[in-house]
């Protein structure tokens, strides 16, 4: 008799999160560090550690912009694998 993996019982080794369970933990965990991440970025932003630069202030953006979708990626990735049977 085959158990499903969220329902093995302590002895059977190690449990497995359903897909479910994986995309909620990761939405929570997502948008925690979107949130946090783009107050850190404002911080940086308004602190004065800018030059008046309009162009490194626009370089600033761009980067700061995307680097959060590389740790997300991973993220994503790890929410949306197909169960293990």
């Amino acid at each position: 008799m085959e158990s499903h993996p969220e329902t093995k019982t302590p002895g059977d080794g190690p449990m497995r999160l359903g897909i479910r369970t994986r995309k909620l933990i990761g939405t929570i965990v997502l948008l925690t560090f979107l949130v946090l991440y783009s107050f850190l970025i404002m911080t940086i932003a308004v602190s004065g550690h800018l030059p008046e630069n309009g162009l490194v202030q626009f370089l600033y953006y761009i980067t700061a912009g995307v680097i959060w979708a590389f740790p997300a990626k991973y993220l994503i990735v790890w929410m949306v694998r197909p169960d293990e049977v």
